[in-house]
């Protein structure tokens, strides 16, 4: 959408601004200006000047010598070659010092050429007088400039005046980004309105006065309308006493500002309307309606039209056209037919504005081909309370330039009025979307300015139709937003849990556990829910397991992929055995992924659905590796109590002597362990396999972010170091319980620093070694304080059948 800033000041009466002030103001209220041109950005010191006398130059044919009257008096000599001119022709005169547009093929000279007094074969010449391409424009725009030579004013231009504000080129044309919400602002009139509302002045839109003589259009014209869905309104006047002549100076002016070529009053007029009201319009020939009646219907399957640029279309019933009594006169909404065009021997013709459904039109152009200037608007979706103004408008210019003599009355379908809506007006909740702290008589003011009306009685706001925008309290809260400032509004943090954009509990316990794995160089892995019935064999699972208890897909793939799966080693272990396979050395790999638990089987109801947190490795490393990532990631997530192994799990598929379920507060989260032997070699892999597995709801249940400070230690610290022969079947776990037990308050912590099984120790026995640390946080621990601990540690471990090692 672009608007010339003079148009928008002639109904912005009072708007004195620059344009960079306009563009900036603008863009912040709301209405997105992209940038603009002006028009005489490249010109300067340009009158209209008089030529007194012309004599040919004495050493050059086609050059003559020029005598101009510029004003005020002052006669300048210039050297033309133009062969359009004549003595008394007024004409544009750059003098000296001044610019013009200026360049080659096409090219503008960025800043424009500066005139300099010169001679030209030794005549001087003291300035220039210009084409209209050297003003910056063309003859598209000024239809009246000569094809090769000097443009030739009106005789009654004032001499001396200025040239650039006769030629309607001291104006910016603005570019906007409209969306397609704002369809109000793909008119000169909405843009005015913004403009108006947004520095504060009154709007004027022009005042449109009852047009037409005594007759009754409807002697003249009948209109049926067949599908009020695809057209809600449809209007119709007539004009009749054509007189097609060019439109007046501010008229072309105004058109070729926006980039549209003056082309007769008719024309112009209908251009003009639909860029001021943003309604189409359209004018038949009535001579070439047959039976002088209308029909809006929809066409026929496989119905071939010939539009205006005599290209012929094929159509289908989708296509909305308007019709007379035997044929198809235009495609509704996006062009007319050549059997119905206006030409110069016009005498009566018929004027339409309607309203045609968006959609529709949008579809029929792409399917036909042909989308124009008039379908671009329709598709938006107009509003119908603008068309019979539009049409009222048209036919004053028409009355007022002369073109035609308009018939009393119109023909006005309008079944179902479109009426404006209304809004509960609740400044609390605006301030509250925004943070701000507008009061209700600032929001008023900004409504008032928009034309938006408001109900005290019931405190609503009256929204008119051509609002189509505006529909709830998000686009009220808006209009108070753009129109009292973004810049003003000040920084808040968003209230309450859900927008604060944090992660759940859940998925916050879930990324930890990923960045512990991928720190400790896991790589996570994705594997299928949906599994064989054969996984359980594989996995040596006994026959009555309850793993065995699967739901079953109703629409398999396939038997490979017939059941959710129980359990999360299968998909582990195949994706360990591809990277074997492929003799990738090294492998550590995680999953975070549910298996599926059925209530009952057969299933009635959904399975219930537990997150499993899956770890998998082969290669460098052995269990206690993978059971210090295990104890990284509890620790992480603030499970500080005792983490307790218990060799006695009982699973089938993990080696019988080096498995053990995983224990917190006395509750199983999850089992660790190196791989059967016969299970790794029922995935063809011929290394050691260590896998653990976490059941994340249990850790959810159990781990916390919260963290308690402990101060640095002000005394300092004594260790005991203590070797035992300790009974094979006597754990290390065992031994922690009795020094968490005995112990005492003064117990900071114990580390097993050595382990030895060998000839020097007997059958049976193992040698195991612990420092223990002893601190006191409110004093300097004496002998004796560790002594009695001690003590009773070593008494308790005596009666286990453990010997200390002298």
């Amino acid at each position: 959408m672009n608007t010339s800033l003079a148009w928008i000041k002639a109904l912005v009466p009072g708007l004195s601004v620059t344009e960079q002030e306009y563009m900036d103001a603008m863009t912040l209220s709301g209405s997105k200006v992209e940038g603009y041109k002006k028009l005489d950005a490249d010109l300067d010191k340009i009158v209209i000047g008089q030529i007194k006398g012309i004599k040919p130059h004495p050493d050059a044919d086609k050059l003559i010598i020029c005598q101009v009257d510029v004003g005020a008096g002052e006669n300048i000599q210039i050297v033309t070659g133009a062969p359009n001119v004549s003595e008394g022709d007024k004409v544009p005169v750059v003098l000296e010092g001044g610019r013009v547009a200026g360049g080659h093929d096409g090219n503008l000279t960025p800043g424009g050429i500066k005139i300099k007094k010169g001679k030209l074969r030794g005549v001087e010449s003291c300035g220039m007088m210009c084409s209209i391409e050297e003003l910056g424009s063309a003859r598209d725009f000024y239809p009246e400039a000569p094809e090769y030579g000097i443009y030739i004013f009106e005789p009654d231009a004032k001499v001396g005046s200025d040239a650039i504000e006769a030629l309607g080129l001291h104006d910016a044309v603005f570019e906007y980004e409209i969306t397609s919400n704002r369809v109000d602002c793909f008119a000169v009139l909405g843009i005015a309105r913004e403009a108006a509302a947004t520095f504060h002045k009154e709007f004027k839109p022009p005042v449109v006065t009852k047009t037409g003589n005594d007759e009754d259009v409807n002697d003249y014209i009948k209109v049926t309308v067949k599908d009020h869905e695809l057209c809600s309104r449809y209007t119709a006047r007539v004009v009749k006493n054509i007189h097609l002549a060019p439109s007046p100076k501010w008229m072309q002016h105004r058109l070729s500002a926006q980039g549209i070529r003056p082309i007769n009053n008719l024309v112009d007029i209908t251009n003009y309307v639909m860029l001021e009201y943003g309604q189409p319009m359209h004018a038949y020939d009535l001579d070439t309606i047959a039976g002088k009646e209308i029909i809006v219907r929809r066409a026929s399957a496989d119905e071939t039209f010939v539009t205006l640029d005599g290209q012929e279309r094929k159509l289908d019933e989708s296509v909305l056209m308007i019709c007379d009594a035997d044929k198809p006169v235009g495609i509704a909404g996006i062009m007319g037919g050549e059997n119905s065009m206006i030409t110069d021997n016009v005498k009566t013709m018929l004027f339409e504005a309607a309203c045609f459904d968006g959609t529709n039109i949008r579809l029929s152009s792409k399917k036909i081909g042909l989308r124009t200037d008039a379908s671009s608007i329709f598709e938006k979706g107009l509003d119908p309370n603008n068309a019979m103004e539009a049409m009222d408008r048209a036919c004053q210019l028409i009355e007022e330039l002369g073109a035609g003599e308009v018939v009393g009355g119109a023909v006005d379908i309008y079944p179902v009025k479109k009426e404006g809506r209304r809004i509960p007006f609740e400044p609390e909740k605006y301030n509250r979307l925004l943070g701000t702290e507008i009061s209700k008589e600032d929001m008023l003011s900004y409504f008032k300015r928009l034309e938006l009306g408001y109900d005290e009685a019931s405190n609503e706001l009256l929204i008119p139709s051509w609002r189509q925008d505006l529909e709830c309290d998000a686009d009220i809260a808006e209009e108070v937003a753009r129109f009292f400032g973004y810049d003003n509004i000040p920084t808040t943090l968003p209230n309450g849990e859900a927008t604060t954009g944090k992660l759940s509990f859940k998925l916050r316990i879930e990324e930890v556990a990923r960045d512990i794995a991928e720190f400790c160089g896991f790589s996570q892995g994705m594997c299928y829910s949906f599994e064989s019935p054969k996984v359980f064999d594989k996995l040596l699972i006994p026959e009555d397991s309850d793993l065995r208890k699967t739901v079953t897909i109703s629409n398999p793939l396939g038997e490979d992929f017939s059941i959710m799966r129980t359990i999360s080693l299968n998909g582990m272990l195949t994706s360990l055995s591809t990277n074997y396979n492929r003799r990738n050395k090294d492998v550590r790999l995680y999953e975070l992924g549910n298996i599926y638990l059925p209530k009952q089987v057969p299933v009635t109801e959904l399975p219930e659905e537990r997150m499993q947190f899956t770890l998998g490795m082969y290669g460098e490393g052995d269990f206690f590796t993978l059971k210090g990532v295990v104890e990284e990631f509890l620790t992480k997530i603030g499970m500080h109590e005792k983490i307790e192994y218990d060799p006695n799990a009982g699973k089938p598929y993990l080696h019988p002597g080096r498995q053990a379920n995983i224990s917190y507060a006395s509750k199983v989260i999850g089992y660790i362990g190196e791989v059967h032997p016969t299970v790794a070699s029922n995935y063809a892999i011929k290394d050691r396999v260590y896998v653990a597995v976490l059941d994340m709801p249990e850790i959810v249940s159990q781990a916390s972010f919260d963290r308690k400070y402990q101060g640095i230690a002000k005394f300092p610290a004594a260790t005991r170091d203590i070797s035992m022969v300790v009974p094979r079947n006597i754990l290390a776990g065992d031994i922690e319980k009795v020094f968490d037990s005995k112990g005492g308050a003064y117990l900071e912590s114990y580390k097993l620093f050595d382990i030895y099984e060998g000839t020097q120790i007997r059958l049976g026995y193992k040698s195991l070694a612990y420092s223990l640390t002893f601190r006191g946080k409110e004093k300097n621990l004496e002998e004796a304080d560790i002594t009695g601990a001690m003590d009773k540690i070593l008494k308790e471990l005596e009666g286990m059948g453990i010997e200390l090692r002298k």
